[in-house]
This record gives structure tokens, C-alpha cells and sequence, in this order.
């Protein structure tokens, strides 16, 4: 058994949503919270984008964004929503005829805001479209993108400004009859998503897709997306969520599982607990990692991996994990398994055997897992 379990002091407590589907992937309820990215490749090429997605999904991502801004790209939703791995959600801003195309070519989501896509009568038609398809609807609003009028209203866009878009949105899908949709309330300020998602939670128990948009490079938008999408995590707020990054997709997801690893909410792969090092290390710690981080991207299961560079935290992090090793000087260090020091191993050796243990580890939880699901 992984020691990767959650402990009662670590438990976060989820806010009460009902549950829809995005194609196979149940979004809200008690389903685990999903992780999303976008592509960024031309739309019009269903080759390359499907190249993006299946990197996407093998890096862990439960739900494809792509953007439908004309008639070529939905045409290539055809093929794309045919070939891709997961669901694809279509994201649609003004053109409701692009919200129908894309149904009709087998998307499981439309991204859209009701208000923005005409009239009654066109709104109405992308919500049949979207039942005939069997397609759920996220409502998509942005402090950057507010209606007119509410920006008249409050001055500029404001929490109270974002949650009144959203639950105008709303209103216009139930009175439709139409209640396969979630929400968000984006913001590049991360006050302002915070505040409005708390207040979004309250008014709704429609499932909420987190996201800070536009925060930036990989690093600081790393970062904005780690303390807001954390701190909403952590009060039980969120379904769904992409990490929005000025970098390529495959990151956003692999951000998203840290920030969901972080705080126990879901694990996937290793998670490896590693010390900054200093004067005390009895190995170069940082080039270790970054080598085991290369060589153990492969794996999916979720354990726990702890490399200390001496022996003042070292012993103590392993007892926590999976696999540890902890230097000791003089050339070598020592290995734990489970917890309990198990052998010595000279550093030359450390990273090769470490990735050894932690693939047999691995195929041992597999193995158990598979075995209590018989």
C-alpha cells in the first residue's frame, strides 16, 4: 500500500455541486476534480492539434479546450473529436452558427456566454443543438470581456459585477429548460477571481471551472494560478480547472497536478519531496532531481519519492515515503523502502537504482490496486 494517503487534518471538505458530463467525464458531485488546458495550434489543422491533444491527455489531462473562431475549424472538429483521446470543449465567443457546427461535430462542451450570442431565438437554438448532441454548456465569464451594461452599472469589473453576469447567464439556460452547464468567473487579478468565485459558490450549486486567465509565463503564472486556484481548492471550491500559462499546454496540466497533488486532492505520478540543498549535501541534489524528473515523467501511479541531501531531515522525510535517499557522506547514502532504511548505495549508483525501486514500487501498487478491484 502507497504511504501516499490522506491524513484527517488534511482533509478538505468540497462544496456540495450537482454533477454533470463532459462526454465520459463527470464533472461535479464527487467525481475527482478534472484538469483542462486549450490548444494553442491552428484550428484549421486537425492533424497538429490532435499531435497537442494526445500530448495532453498522456500528460494527464481529462478535458481539451479548442478555440472554433470560423467554419474551417469546425470542419475540422469532425475529425478532431473523432481521434481525440478525451472530451473537447469548443470554444465559442459570438457566432452562435460556430456553437451549432461544433455540436454537431461531436464536441462535449460548448464554451459560451448565452448573453453574447444573440437574440431568443439564437440562443435557444445552440441549446438545441446542444441537446441533440448531448453536449453540456460552460459558461465563460471574464473580467476583461463584462457586458456593457455592467460595467455602467458597477464602473468596472468588480466580484459583484462577475457574479451577476454569471447568474444572468444562468437564468437564460434553466429558463431554456437546459441544466447540463458549469461556470467560471476568470480574472487575470487574483483577488478578483477569488472574491468572485466565493460569491459564485454561494449563489449556485452549478459545478465551477477554476481558472486565473491570462497569468502569464510559466514561472509567474505558475505561481498567480498556485495561490488563487490553492486557496479556492483548499475552501472546497472548484470541479474543474486550468492553469493558464503563456507556455506550452502540456505544462498548464502538469502545473494543474501540482497544485492538486499539493493539496491532497489528487495524485498522479511521483510526487518527489526533495530538500534546496546546502553546504551539508553528501550528493548534488539539484542535478539529482532533475534527472529523476526526466526519468521518472513516465510514470502514472501515485507514490511518493524523497531525496534529502544529509541526514538532519532525511531520515524523517522517508519515513513518509514510498522510496527515499538520504545522503550520508563519504561517497554514498542511504536507501529507505516504505519508510524503514533498507540499504546503503554508493551516489554514483543513486539514480539509476532510485529509478529502479520506484518502477518496482509502482508495479507492486498496480498490481494491488488491480487485484481489490477483482
Amino acid at each position: 500500500m502507497s504511504l501516499n494517503h490522506v491524513r484527517p487534518w488534511k482533509n478538505i471538505y468540497r462544496r456540495k455541486s450537482r454533477q454533470i458530463m463532459v462526454g465520459s467525464v463527470p464533472v461535479g458531485g464527487d467525481a475527482p476534480i478534472a484538469v483542462q488546458t486549450m490548444t494553442n495550434t491552428n484550428g484549421h489543422d486537425a492533424a497538429a492539434t490532435l499531435r497537442q491533444i494526445e500530448a495532453c491527455a498522456e500528460a494527464g489531462a481529462d478535458i481539451v479546450r479548442v478555440s472554433c473562431p470560423d467554419q474551417e475549424t469546425t470542419r475540422a472538429m469532425h475529425e478532431i473529436c473523432r481521434e481525440s483521446p478525451v472530451p473537447i470543449v469548443a470554444d465559442i465567443h459570438f457566432h452562435y452558427k460556430r456553437a451549432i457546427e461544433a455540436a454537431e461535430a461531436g464536441a462535449a462542451c460548448l464554451r459560451i456566454n448565452p448573453g453574447n450570442i444573440g437574440d431568443d431565438t439564437r440562443v435557444k437554438e445552440v441549446i438545441r443543438a446542444a441537446k441533440d448532441h448531448g453536449c453540456s454548456i460552460r459558461i465563460g465569464v471574464n473580467a476583461g470581456s463584462l457586458e456593457k451594461h455592467l460595467l455602467e452599472k458597477y464602473g468596472e469589473p468588480c466580484p459583484d459585477a462577475m457574479i451577476e453576469s454569471g447568474l444572468d447567464h444562468i437564468r437564460i439556460l434553466q429558463d431554456n429548460d437546459f441544466h447540463e452547464f458549469k461556470i467560471s468567473v476568470k480574472a487575470s487579478d487574483v483577488f478578483l477571481s477569488a472574491a468572485a468565485y466565493q460569491g459564485l459558490a454561494e449563489a449556485t450549486d452549478a459545478p465551477i471551472h477554476l481558472g486565473i486567465t491570462e497569468a502569464g509565463g510559466l514561472m509567474s503564472g505558475t505561481i498567480k494560478s498556485a495561490i488563487g486556484l490553492g486557496n479556492l481548492l483548499w475552501m472546497g471550491i472548484g470541479d474543474t480547472l486550468r492553469v493558464s500559462l503563456s507556455a506550452d499546454p502540456v505544462e498548464e496540466v502538469k502545473v494543474g497536478y501540482e497544485i492538486l497533488k499539493a493539496l491532497g486532492l489528487r495524485h498522479r505520478g511521483v510526487n518527489i519531496i526533495s530538500c534546496p540543498s546546502c553546504a551539508r549535501q553528501g550528493f548534488d541534489v539539484i542535478k539529482t532531481v532533475e534527472a529523476l524528473e526526466d526519468r521518472l515523467a513516465h510514470i502514472k501511479t501515485p507514490m511518493s519519492l524523497s531525496i534529502i541531501g544529509c541526514v538532519v531531515n532525511g531520515p524523517g522525510e522517508a519515513l513518509m515515503t514510498d522510496v527515499g535517499f538520504t545522503g550520508g557522506g563519504a561517497g554514498s547514502g542511504m536507501v529507505y523502502l516504505a519508510g524503514k532504511q533498507s540499504h546503503k548505495l554508493s551516489n554514483d549508483q543513486m539514480i539509476d537504482h532510485i529509478v529502479e525501486q520506484v518502477e518496482r514500487k509502482a508495479a507492486e501498487i498496480d498490481a494491488a490496486e488491480a487485484q481489490a478491484a477483482e
